[in-house]
């Protein structure tokens, strides 16, 4: 007789002898009490992020998700600095879903450019309360003791105290104001600016980490949900009897209808739920479901983007404007225009989305692969009719994210199927789930054109853009992008110019539209990088001269008197500019570091962009070779400059990343829609970079003592719009439509 047995992916590598030692959860994940904290053991919380051990051991919460981009490590880093701790004996502990931390949300690229002076202050005011229980010790003036090394010193005397002998004393102290906190200065930093491994490394490395697929409960029953594939369409009758009869499947439950707006809220769909994972997904396949009608399923993708293509040609509303660019490009002795294009786009993460829930008692307990632990609270409270308090969120490690898991609808399906069962429900998500059933990055149409005078001067520029909001998916109304996707590479455009007109156009969506990774700036960058080179080859002068003859002078760029009212990705104006001398210094460095305008052998070529997102600035140049209609990416360069940097080797990593990231949407990436359908459904349709596509790529990172600005998104923009550059002056064609593989083989 057959067995069904429940075996995680590590029990299987183990048993096939392909990795390390398994893991499975048992029992319940830590609660609010810290993660570290036994019965009995003497620990001191000196404030929200900091506590410290009688055994000397400091441990610091990152309230951020890990994904990848290992902020599990930067965040405590920050911190361990100020305080004077000794990094060996810091522990980091993963903070709950929790008011009190501020924004857990962790995407825009915000980690570090939003925490990096709290954790500063977090640090510098334990290290301050350490100093002060000392010298209450030893009865000596506070200036006379000073922390270092993971010990306080009586300078005089050579006295020495551990921090786990001063924390009880120091947690019961009063914590210093603000403005009495001492900072240390950057030329004494002992790990900010310095590459310190990831602290998650060994144990992902030894399979002893736990991502949202690895959560295993008692009695825990396993999900696999069959959703609509028409966004607006419910559950019109479903046959579940074939379904019941497979081995293993315990009930089929349907989840509630859904009406626009459709916000996080989860698909409308049948749940099949088994005592393991292959029985859900094989009842499932027995389902039979018909679906209601929807106002979407007529929705078609190369249809719906010739229409975008075609509202741009045509103007539109203006959002920013200087001079009159309609009067310029009537007056100039030369014009030049171009349109582009962009297909919707999925995150594919590594990870498909996964999430664990328990209801019991008015009370509900999620495990998930969550980049929004406060949102995935609110949402899971709103979906079961309980208050916030009475929802606990534990966050595990992320198998990548790229704004995917920013959306908590997969949590909410957890929180809803446990309820409904009075047991531990895991939902899973397939790589078929995450493609066809996921939140898109937008299609997108954009239109430029340029007048240039008798010498060749730019002095009229005109740009539209047209595609459907993120703002529709929360309204269920909006029909044009929003002002805050209009920031990103669009509206703030830091040209120097006689005359302008930025214009957007009206996009109507069918598909849910959610943030993916740089988000606006994917088509923006690709349509603005690639218009400036198509000038450049037009007035025979090289990229890199025309760039910076559009970026004019030196100078902070405000578009706000031009009539735009722009976001700046949240931050303040004054600390984060818009500085073309920024977008100059890294455009220069990778230029001459590439060596861009040195001879490059037949049929290879140089392609050049330059970005600036989430308040940093990002250039990349990509040479390949063509060969007939054959594309290969030989080397890719980038530079980056995002202030202050705690961890290099992090950044050059997000970097490198980027590099993949923009390169797999650039030349393969590419969702399609057919009778308000998703078409794609595994990497064999929605493929992604292989190796051997893969170039040499070199990153470089400008030393700076600005305030630190986004690393994860910023590297994507300048991607698409450099390839595509290098494949025209390589001898190929001009790209203009997205992907590269609709054109040449890749």
């Amino acid at each position: 007789m057959s067995q069904i047995a429940n075996v995680s992916r590590r029990q299987f590598l183990k048993i096939t002898g392909m990795g390390a030692t398994g893991l499975v959860l048992g029992g319940l994940l830590p609660g609010f009490r810290p993660a570290w904290a036994k019965a009995g053991d003497a620990v001191s919380e000196l404030n929200l992020f900091v506590s410290i051990g009688s055994d000397d051991l400091v441990h610091i919460i990152c309230h951020r998700s890990e994904m990848g981009q290992g902020i599990r490590t930067g965040l405590p880093q920050v911190v361990a600095d100020e305080l004077m701790a000794d990094w060996q004996k810091v522990q980091v502990v993963q903070g709950l879903a929790n008011a009190e931390y501020g924004s857990q949300n962790t995407d825009g690229s915000r980690s570090v450019r939003r925490f990096y002076q709290i954790m500063r202050e977090m640090g510098a005011s334990a290290r301050a309360m350490l100093e002060q229980a000392a010298a209450n010790q030893w009865q000596v003036p506070l200036e006379e003791v000073q922390a270092r090394d993971h010990q306080v010193w009586h300078q005089k005397s050579g006295r020495s105290l551990r921090f786990g002998e001063l924390a009880e004393a120091a947690a019961g102290l009063t914590p210093p104001a603000k403005d009495q906190l001492k900072l240390k200065s950057p030329d004494d930093f002992n790990y900010i600016g310095k590459d310190v491994p990831i602290v998650d490394m060994p144990a992902i490395l030894s399979g002893q980490t736990v991502f949202g697929q690895d959560v295993q409960l008692p009695d825990m029953l396993y999900a696999s949900i069959e959703r609509t594939p028409v966004v607006g369409a419910n559950v019109k009758s479903v046959d579940n009897s074939a379904a019941l009869k497979v081995k293993g499947v315990v009930d089929t439950f349907v989840m509630p209808e859904q009406s626009e707006p459709v916000l996080f809220k989860p698909l409308p769909g049948v749940a099949v739920l088994a005592t393991n994972s292959w029985a859900a997904m094989q009842g499932r396949k027995q389902l039979r479901i018909e679906w209601t009608d929807s106002t979407h399923s007529q929705h078609d993708s190369d249809a719906y983007l010739d229409v975008l293509k075609g509202r741009v040609k045509q103007q539109g509303k203006v959002i920013r404007s200087i001079g009159d660019a309609y009067a310029g490009m009537m007056n100039a002795v030369d014009t030049f225009e171009a349109g582009y294009s962009v297909p919707y786009l999925i995150h594919a993460p590594m990870e498909p989305p996964a999430a664990t829930a328990v209801f019991k008692d008015g009370t509900c307990e999620i495990w998930a692969c969550t980049q929004t632990p406060q949102s995935t609270q609110q949402n899971v409270a709103g979906a079961l009719g309980i208050e916030p308090d009475k929802v606990k969120v534990n966050v595990t490690l992320l198998g990548g994210g790229f704004g995917r898991k920013s959306k908590p609808d997969f949590s909410v399906e957890a929180a809803i199927l446990a309820k409904q069962t009075g047991k531990p429900v895991k939902v899973s998500w397939s790589r078929e789930d995450e493609i066809r059933h996921g939140y898109y990055h937008a299609a997108a149409a954009m239109h430029f054109a340029a007048g240039m005078d008798d010498t060749g001067r730019v002095v009229s520029w005109l740009q539209r853009t047209a595609f459907p909001s993120i703002s529709w998916t929360f309204n269920g109304t909006s029909d044009e992008p929003s002002g805050s996707e209009l920031d990103l590479g669009f509206g703030d455009l830091p040209f120097a110019l006689d005359n302008l007109s930025c214009e957007v156009q009206k996009a109507e969506a069918h598909l849910r539209i959610g943030w993916v990774r740089s988000v606006s700036n994917i088509q923006h960058g690709f349509a603005i990088g690639s218009f400036v080179d198509e000038l450049a080859h037009k007035l025979d002068r090289r990229p890199r001269e025309l760039w910076l003859e559009l970026l004019g002078s030196d100078r902070l760029v405000d578009p706000e008197p031009e009539g735009f009212k722009y976001g700046n990705y949240g931050e303040s104006k004054a600390v984060f500019p818009i500085d073309t001398a920024r977008i100059k210094g890294v455009l220069n460095l990778v230029a001459d570091k590439a060596g861009v305008d040195k001879p490059t052998a037949k049929n290879e070529a140089w392609g050049l962009s330059v970005h600036r997102s989430f308040v940093s600035y990002v250039a990349v140049a990509t040479k390949v070779r063509v060969d007939g209609n054959k594309v290969q990416v030989l080397e890719m360069h980038s530079a980056i400059d995002a202030g202050t940097v705690v961890n290099p080797d992090r950044v050059r990593s997000q970097m490198e990343g980027a590099m993949i990231f923009g390169l797999s949407l650039a030349m393969m990436g590419e969702i399609s829609v057919k009778d308000g359908a998703v078409v794609q459904s595994n990497f064999h349709d929605y493929p992604l970079l292989r190796i051997n596509q893969s170039p040499q790529i070199h990153s470089y990172i400008v030393e700076s003592s600005q305030a630190p600005g986004g690393v994860g998104e910023p590297g994507v923009p300048p991607v698409a719009a450099s390839l595509c550059n290098a494949i025209f002056r390589a001898g190929g064609k001009r790209i203009r439509d997205l992907p590269i593989s609709k054109h040449m083989q890749v």
